[in-house]
């Protein structure tokens, strides 16, 4: 039964619809217009993917390595750091629907754009510039991520959550907009391996990871394969890294190992690679120094020691007549910016990244060339 609220809107309801039937009509076509066509990223392809048998799509190690690698490596190589996805369309408005993993979706530390977002690029002329980050609300989204463009067909690029999986993504465009899948460059990529600094952490928005942003600066594709606190050297990821058929490999593993550990993995991990991959360049990054080192003693010693002991496997590898070795030193990451381009003393910040980026694009371009 209803009751006499319901009544009266129920009336006023009817009355309406036959007051107006046709504007209604009109209205639920408009509305049906209005939704956007939804197309599963994986139909075309996704970049920075290193192996394609992996157990979910959007992981960043392949099935087999499960119970191989360390399980906090493998955890955490469930995370979508470094992919991209491209596109092209003259679309007004596009709009994004994806699923992730894990329900959280910040850290104390980090913002939710950078854990959980979707970072979105678009091609001026040669030039890749930021258009807008989608802001994550829930494990699953859906909504706008950029509306309002200017008329025109451009090409488009998707950054993937750095620091969460992501169990499915769709880009929604109008219906009656253009569309071009873009599959992912064919070229052989740049293999970045190290720790939290290069998985991501603490960059604002997927695009800002320092790999990233190397990646755009040379024009190559990247696969990043950061572990947040357990880029140690592991022989299994050395097998791993040696798989791929990449233009060069950087490792940047430093700040989670002890001066011990660096002496004793540095040269047995590039020895492997060096094996599979003979001619592929193998650059060497020290790690960064903390942002509250000036203030602990015990902070500086460890950077210094590290540093020492980076340097001294260099110069080892290099006595052993191992060829196309480069080396990066860690007062070059960050500069005179020091802890400005910190989130904690540790990560960068957007600044730091960049910074990093500056480092070590040009680096990479000298032995590519």
């Amino acid at each position: 039964m209803l009751n006499r609220r319901s009544f009266l809107a129920a009336s006023g309801a009817a009355a309406g619809a036959i007051a107006t039937g046709a504007a209604s009509a009109s209205v639920v076509r408009r509305r049906a217009a209005a939704e956007p066509r939804w197309r599963d990223v994986r139909e075309w392809g996704v970049e920075g993917r290193g192996w394609s048998h992996t157990e979910r799509y959007f992981d960043r190690l392949p099935a087999r390595a499960k119970g191989v690698v360390p399980d906090p490596v493998w955890n955490l190589s469930r995370h979508a750091s470094g992919m991209s996805v491209e596109f092209e369309t003259d679309a007004t408005e596009i709009r994004v629907r994806y699923a992730l993993h894990a329900k959280s979706l910040a850290m104390s530390h980090m913002a939710a754009t950078g854990v959980s977002g979707l970072d979105l690029y678009g091609l001026d002329g040669d030039r890749w510039r930021w258009g807008a980050v989608f802001r994550p609300e829930a494990q699953e989204n859906e909504g706008v991520l950029v509306s309002g463009i200017d008329a025109g067909r451009r090409r488009w690029r998707v950054y993937l959550p750095l620091y969460n999986g992501v169990e499915s993504l769709e880009i929604g465009l109008p219906d009656d907009a253009t569309f071009g899948p873009i599959a992912p460059r064919t070229e052989r990529s740049v293999v970045f391996y190290g720790t939290s600094i290069l998985h991501g952490a603490c960059a604002s928005r997927p695009g800002m990871a320092w790999p990233s942003i190397v990646s755009r600066r040379i024009d190559r594709p990247a696969i990043n394969l950061g572990f947040s606190g357990n880029g140690r050297m592991e022989p299994a990821l050395a097998d791993l890294l040696a798989e791929i058929d990449a233009a060069a490999y950087v490792i940047d593993c430093a700040p989670n190992m002890s001066p011990e550990l660096i002496a004793e993995r540095t040269a047995p991990f590039v020895t492997i690679l060096r094996r599979a991959r003979p001619e592929t360049p193998v650059v060497l990054v020290e790690d960064r120094s903390y942002g509250y080192g000036w203030l602990k003693r015990a902070s500086r010693e460890r950077n210094e020691q590290n540093h020492a002991a980076l340097r001294a496997a260099y110069r080892e590898l290099l006595e052993r007549g191992t060829p196309g070795l480069s080396y990066v030193e860690g007062g070059v990451l960050l500069g005179e910016a020091g802890a400005e381009a910190m989130t904690d003393g540790s990560h960068p910040n957007d600044l730091g990244m960049t910074l990093y980026a500056e480092a070590i694009a040009p680096v990479l371009g000298q032995v590519l060339r």
